[in-house]
């Protein structure tokens, strides 16, 4: 365990290190951050000389270095148009990002493991046929296209949830949240259920297929003929070894939801990373922008860590030291 995880800290600063660079090498491409900060009144002998003292017109290794050295001392530079630290900007909105994609991960979890369990034990039911048919359906209408359907129907239709906005948070240990409170939990339900269904179908229809493939074994077939009660072979013998590459494939995707913020946050309205991130394109906010695919990057790192690990610890036969997986 001690020789995987040393072996996986090599990898994930390797992979930080590529992250860090692509991120940073993109800020000559998205346009000229001083337009946004200076308008069009300030004369160009002005704005070079602002770019000099910026360090903009240096040399893009002389500006990586310099980006690198702070970097590594958790400054990832100011935004430009909050004036204040970028990674202190994104920490600020990091809850609101987590809070949603656990809210849709929950939403992912209670559905997809029983609907998934159901349609691989009754194949041919009418209900796995619908859930089969809507699945295909879900994994074919893109995001912003059912947050902007769930909106009409249960917000300006039927009037019984809020459309946009956070709601009311409190604070718990210095973490903001809207988990505790009645208002924040409403205003969570539309925008958690528009995150989840990009992969919810994914989901379902991956336990399913899983399953029914863990049943034709021949350990299955020994427990059929042994006596066993069906639902000890289903919920005990299929389904322990059904979860093991659906914990494999789950924990990167739900790192992927985070991504996928970014269109959920932004037809809600929802005040999280990825609204940010869009703000901060807008604005062409190079150093918020570097922030943020840097610390979505990160998260990606600890998922897949922590799924590794917790693949290894759910089955004993994978040897995390030596490599195997």
């Amino acid at each position: 365990m001690i020789a995987f995880l040393v072996r996986r800290i090599g990898q994930a600063l390797v992979v930080m290190f590529i992250i860090s660079l692509l991120s940073f090498s993109i800020q000559d491409n998205l346009g000229d951050p001083l337009r946004e900060l200076v308008g069009q009144s300030v004369s160009e002998a002005e704005r070079q000389k602002m770019r000099d003292s910026m360090g903009l017109n240096d040399p893009f290794i002389t500006q990586y270095w310099r980006f690198l050295k702070k970097a590594v001392q958790g400054d990832l530079g100011n935004s430009y148009f909050f004036k204040r630290p970028a990674l202190e900007v994104i920490l600020e909105k990091l809850p609101a990002t987590l809070e949603l994609v656990i809210g849709a991960t929950l939403i992912i979890l209670i559905l997809s493991v029983p609907i998934g369990v159901y349609c691989a034990i009754n194949p041919r039911s009418w209900f796995t046929k619908v859930m089969m048919g809507i699945s295909i359906v879900g994994i074919s209408i893109p995001v912003f296209l059912t947050a902007i359907m769930l909106i009409y129907v249960f917000s300006i239709w039927l009037g019984w949830l809020p459309s946009f906005g956070r709601g009311e948070t409190v604070t718990v240990a210095g973490w903001e949240t809207g988990f505790l409170t009645t208002d924040g939990l409403l205003h969570l339900i539309l925008p958690s259920i528009a995150l989840s269904s990009i992969m919810l179908p994914l989901f379902i229809r991956l336990i399913r297929s899983e399953m029914m493939e863990v049943l034709e074994q021949d350990y299955i077939r020994f427990a059929w003929a042994k006596g066993l009660h069906r639902k000890r072979i289903w919920f005990i013998h299929a389904l322990k070894n059904t979860l093991l590459p659906v914990i494999t494939v789950g924990g990167v995707q739900i790192g992927t939801m985070i991504a996928y913020t970014i269109l959920t946050e932004t037809v809600f309205q929802w005040p999280g990373m990825g609204f940010l991130f869009l703000e901060a394109v807008n604005r062409v906010d190079t150093p918020l922008i570097i922030a943020y695919l840097i610390i979505v990057g990160l998260i990606f790192v600890i998922t897949n860590t922590v799924v590794d690990l917790i693949y290894g610890l759910v089955n004993p036969t994978v040897k995390l030291a030596r490599g195997h997986t």
